[in-house]
């Protein structure tokens, strides 16, 4: 347990680096498990009984997803009491199944996808199979052209098909050519059908397709007829509530399309299988049975838009078949077989291990994904590999290295991307290359996740709403980006991030990858850091002082003991729940200030999750009554409450409530003025005195005080250790109740895996680009 002690230095004088991402996103905003600090339970393709998903009376909840139900469940858009949500990897499970929380975000699920993308080589599948490859055409471009090919004949299917397949129907016409093309193996012979759970045959090779235009952005779905789609919902006894959302998400035609195939309910954030079962058999009646075809396939497409909230781009077939086998589908490979056919879902063969020799047959996994990550991580790819191949050449940038950060200035002289790691000490090397390039004349943007001194946020980079500007080509008008905060780049944001840097231009992704992975799906940095693609900085700068120390040992599985002479880090022992609420109310407004001298509204609280005695509800609560007590007159807020604005998944962005009239909820964030539609502040802004450790990535406060009562002792992870202690500058107090289960989580609870396909991809990138040098 740290504390005042003889110091233990770690390992290596900075943070260590790492090819795994950490993390696995849950909720909006905050994206680990939004269960409070309660207990959790986590189970692999295991019988459950009792309440699925819900939390209970101390904000426990039971972590899964992917996993059926065997009663009808709440009624459909039901909130959990506490907004908590739950986790799991295809199992099942019988009682109620937790929705959307009460702010707005949605639960942890994805049938448990196991082990993660990295170490794989090219991927495949979904191809024109049987297809030679043209002469002087590596595999690995074959393999990636034969990908886009794939894309462009499910566009023009998707484009000509006016209705969905009828449930019963056969497959036929394109869908039946593009089905044979996914089973289609190198030699060009046709399998009798596509079994998943035999290694496939080794991957096929297409001609090369011409680069693809940059990928678009997704337009806005135009909303349906809310009144329209009201009455469906109320012919099979959903509540009302579910109109907005669904007509949201089903778009145009909304009405229309749930009368049809009642199971698109699932498409409404929040909403379960069970609960879709029960509305479609309200609709239908006895012709809604497990066996549908619609609901197979919405129930697939449910699975992998859970598996994103998980921080997955794809699952494993097999992963896939026993879930859809779980949730009652009597014949789950078929229901997968016409899904890919259909085009709703896409299918790549990844090469496992090394290559081997020609007679041999390559070991492979098959993954399915949504189309959407699909080529977002295949866009972001690309791009990479782009700007590594149109780097002009060596700059002559010696007399700027120098100083701290004089390995990372020579690195980025000599090429187009550069990925540079360490710890919070670090970010001192990228600002210095930063001011080495400007020196230089050189258009150079620094951007980070959250707001910092000197940085443009993504978020503003990307909305335009912070400098750069963007060329005529739509691309941003710089010759250096540098990137802090890496590792919370999800796939979506980073392609986006990527396309947008000129050819020429170099790209610095700079981070600590021992904290918590980013919101959204994939785990770019550590894929990228895996791939081994590009050069790669490690810092030798360590953290200073106790804290530094402290942190510095968590990251290589070490909760060591630091002499804190000056009280730098102070344990703070509670019994219970209460306690812990109690003392750390004392601390924030009393203690802290006295003794450092720290005004409370620079002292931040985590805790681990939202629900629960000592989540951050019941924190933040007791805090506004301490230190800005009021009635809360516009949504339970008041002027001068702290608080954290959610404007997208992924973001949180500390701010203060300023006023509020019918416009909004007015804010104040480090300057700027922020107002919040009235009927959004419920799921966009919540009290931000207590936060949770991933609403703090990329944010540091001169004193933090960590939250862990007794029933947080499940939800710890040492990335979550490492990501919450490394928040604080001058002060950590640990409020701690959760006994040994803190060196537990530090030394032998890593990560969650994520499945994703981003190393694959610029690997193979890496091995076409070497066969032609």
């Amino acid at each position: 347990m740290p504390g005042t002690g003889t110091p233990t230095p770690p390992d290596a004088p900075g943070r260590p680096t790492a090819d795994t991402a950490p993390g696995t996103p849950t909720e909006a905003g905050e994206p680990e498990p939004d269960q409070g600090p309660g207990t959790t339970g986590e189970a692999a393709a295991e019988p459950r009984g009792g309440a699925d998903g819900a939390e209970t009376g101390d904000g426990t909840t039971d972590q899964a997803a992917a996993e059926p139900e065997d009663g009808a469940g709440d009624a459909a858009g039901d909130e959990p009491r506490d907004g908590t949500t739950g986790e799991a990897a295809a199992e099942p499970r019988g009682g109620a199944d937790g929705a959307e929380t009460e702010d707005g975000t949605s639960g942890e699920a994805g049938a448990g996808a196991e082990g993660s993308a990295a170490g794989a080589g090219a991927s495949g599948g979904g191809g024109e199979g049987g297809e030679a490859a043209a002469p002087g055409v590596s595999e690995a471009q074959a393999e990636l052209a034969a990908q886009r090919v794939e894309r462009e004949r499910i566009a023009r299917r998707k484009a000509e098909r006016e209705h969905p397949v009828d449930a019963g129907g056969k497959l036929s016409g394109r869908a039946a050519d593009l089905l044979a093309a996914v089973r289609a193996v190198e030699s060009g012979a046709k399998a009798p059908g596509l079994t998943f759970d035999e290694a496939p045959a080794a991957p096929r090779r297409a001609a090369p397709a011409p680069p693809p235009a940059p990928r678009p952005r997704a337009a806005e779905r135009p909303v349906g007829d809310i009144g329209a789609v009201r009455a469906v919902l109320a012919r099979g006894g959903a509540p009302e509530a579910l109109a907005g959302p669904a007509a949201e998400a089903l778009g145009e035609g909304a009405a229309e399309r749930l009368s049809e195939d009642p199971w698109r309910l699932l498409a409404v954030p929040g909403v379960r299988p069970a609960q879709a079962d029960g509305f479609a058999q309200a609709l239908l009646g006895p012709a809604a049975g497990p066996a549908d075809e619609r609901r197979g396939a919405a129930l697939l497409d449910w699975l992998l838009a859970q598996a994103a909230e998980r921080g997955h781009t794809a699952l494993e077939a097999p992963v896939l078949e026993k879930a859809l086998a779980q949730y009652g589908v009597p014949a789950p490979g078929a229901a997968l077989e016409a899904a890919i056919g259909d085009g709703a879902v896409l299918v790549f063969h990844e090469p496992l291990g090394e290559p081997v020799a020609e007679d041999e047959e390559q070991p492979v996994r098959v993954l399915v994904g949504l189309e959407e990550h699909a080529l977002a991580e295949e866009s972001l790819a690309d791009g990479l590999a782009r700007l590594a191949a149109t780097f002009t050449g060596p700059a002559d940038w010696s007399r700027a290295a120098s100083g701290p950060g004089a390995e990372l200035v020579r690195a980025v002289a000599a090429a187009g991307l550069v990925t540079h790691t360490g710890g919070e000490a670090a970010r001192a090397e990228p600002r210095a290359l930063l001011e080495a390039a400007r020196g230089l004349g050189l258009r150079a943007v620094l951007a980070a996740h959250a707001p910092a001194p000197g940085a443009v946020t993504v978020a503003e980079l990307l909305a335009g709403t912070g400098a750069p500007g963007r060329d005529a080509d739509g691309r941003f008008e710089l010759d250096l980006l540098v990137v802090l905060d890496a590792p919370q780049l999800d796939v979506e944001t980073a392609a986006a991030l990527v396309e947008s840097v000129p050819d020429g231009a170099r790209l610095v992704l700079s981070g600590d990858p021992g904290v918590l992975g980013s919101a959204g799906p994939g785990r770019v940095f550590a894929d990228v850091l895996a791939a081994r693609a590009f050069p790669h900085v490690v810092s030798r700068t360590p953290d200073p002082g106790p804290i530094g120390e402290l942190v510095s040992g968590i990251g290589v599985g070490e909760l060591n003991q630091v002499d804190a002479p000056g009280k730098e880090v102070v344990i703070v022992p509670v019994r219970d729940a209460g306690e812990a609420v109690h003392r750390t109310v004392q601390l924030v407004a009393d203690s802290v200030p006295r003794a450092f001298g720290i005004p409370a509204e620079a002292v931040q609280v985590l805790t681990p999750g939202h629900g629960g005695p000592a989540g951050t509800r019941a924190l933040n609560a007791a805090l506004k009554e301490r230190l800005n007590p009021g009635p809360g007159r516009f949504g339970g807020f008041d002027p001068g409450d702290r608080v954290v604005h959610v404007p997208a998944p992924g973001g949180a962005l500390p701010a203060r409530v300023v006023s509020a009239d019918a416009e909004g909820l007015h804010l104040d964030a480090a300057g700027a003025r922020i107002v919040v539609p009235k009927d959004r502040v419920e799921s966009r802004v919540r009290h931000g005195w207590a936060v949770t450790a991933h609403q703090a990535v990329g944010s540091r406060w001169p004193a933090v005080v960590v939250v862990l009562p007794g029933d947080a002792a499940q939800a710890l992870s040492r990335d979550w250790v490492y990501t919450a202690f490394g928040r604080a500058e001058r002060h950590l107090s640990v409020v701690h109740g959760v006994e040994q289960a803190l060196a537990h989580a530090v030394a032998q609870v890593p990560p969650k895996p994520r499945t994703t396909r981003l190393t694959g991809l610029l690997r193979a990138l890496a091995a076409a680009q070497r066969e032609q040098a």
